[in-house]
């Protein structure tokens, strides 16, 4: 167990977990997930915010198992490695509202850093401007980081706190088996179901769910976090973390390749638009909330799972703005950014900036 947990802080440990992660999420593509979208947590969350029926929008409402294995499998090995370590109390409304506009801003380039990878593995150029909106986002926020912005310090609180987020992913899953989804139906008891677009298509259930689970186990251990990649090569000119993302990036692009997933080109890629200031936009807004919480979605995934009550509380955040950016006209499409979604991105950078300055430590 200790080489284990070891080998995991080292090089070719966060090389593995990157190389994982980038076969199966084109894996899972393949067994029925949408195009470019194997893994994507911030089109996930929405998804569950959808089936949950926190939005209307009927193309993309699904319960995903990918992100209760997240939270589960990083559970798990927060347990096994004695690294469960309930704690929470650092500024929660901040986070909350970070959240809220880091998946308004991933909506309108349709995809959290993940799908941005994945979304360049398989061929879409548009994935590059988001790329470069996240990079300059989280980039921003190094500044504030190195301005003295900080959250505070989380509190060691009860087992029950740090159990929450878990608990409530463990009860979408019972959901899922009281409420299966029945063929032809877009509503099965409480739960709503896709019967056509993104929604619609999924891998098998258990298929995902194991996957998911794999993956929550892994990236605890290897601490694998997009946005930490680029916060640390930028301040600190460490690259241990940005191997994990390069890794992925290559492994999902040979793998689509050899899949026959690899589709080069700029129009008519899958879940995806073309509208590059607006895709740049959208991950600048992404990026810098998630530099000012610590963490992108995935990594918020993965320390709910090991007791983090303020990240539980940016997943929750996440979800909500996921049913704001579909209620209300946000959240982009094929066709291009939703009727209010440049708004959504000039109020969401304006909100991010005043958080960032705001919560700046004063020195005495």
């Amino acid at each position: 167990m200790t080489n284990l947990k070891n080998f995991f802080a080292t090089k070719w440990g966060i090389i593995s977990v990157g190389g994982f992660i980038g076969v199966f999420a084109p894996l899972l593509q393949k067994l029925g997930n949408p195009g470019n979208m194997g893994v994507c947590v911030a089109c996930f969350e929405r998804d569950i915010a959808g089936a949950l029926g926190l939005h209307r929008a009927a193309v993309v409402q699904y319960i995903r198992p990918e992100i209760i294995g997240f939270v589960l499998g990083s559970l798990v090995a927060a347990y096994l490695f004695k690294e469960f370590r309930p704690r929470a109390g650092s500024a929660p409304i901040v986070r909350f509202v970070l959240g809220a506009f880091a998946m308004i801003g991933a909506l309108v380039f349709l995809g959290c850093p993940w799908r941005a990878l994945l979304r360049l593995a398989g061929g879409d150029g548009n994935a590059i401007f988001g790329l470069l909106g996240l990079i300059a986002g989280i980039w921003i926020g190094t500044l504030f980081l190195k301005g003295g912005y900080t959250l505070g310090r989380a509190n060691k609180t009860s087992a029950s706190v740090g159990w929450l987020l878990p608990l409530m992913m463990l009860g979408s899953l019972v959901l899922t088996f009281i409420f299966p989804q029945v063929r032809g139906q877009a509503k099965s008891g409480i739960l709503f179901y896709s019967l056509k677009g993104p929604g619609a298509m999924h891998a098998p259930f258990i298929v995902s769910l194991l996957v998911g689970l794999v993956i929550g186990f892994l990236a605890q251990r290897s601490r694998f976090c997009t946005m930490g990649a680029f916060r640390d090569l930028i301040l600190f000119r460490q690259a241990h973390l940005f191997l994990g993302i390069c890794a992925l990036v290559v492994v999902a692009f040979i793998t689509n390749l050899i899949m026959g997933q690899f589709h080069p080109g700029f129009a008519h890629q899958p879940v995806a638009h073309s509208m590059s200031i607006w895709n740049f936009g959208g991950m600048v807004v992404a990026g810098l909330a998630f530099a000012l919480a610590g963490g992108c979605p995935g990594r918020q995934l993965f320390l709910a799972g090991e007791g983090d009550g303020d990240a539980g509380i940016f997943v929750l955040g996440m979800i909500v703005g996921a049913a704001f950016s579909h209620n209300f006209g946000l959240a982009s499409s094929p066709k291009g950014i939703g009727p209010q979604g440049i708004a959504a991105v000039l109020i969401g950078l304006l909100v991010c900036l005043f958080i960032g300055f705001t919560m700046r430590k004063k020195v005495a």
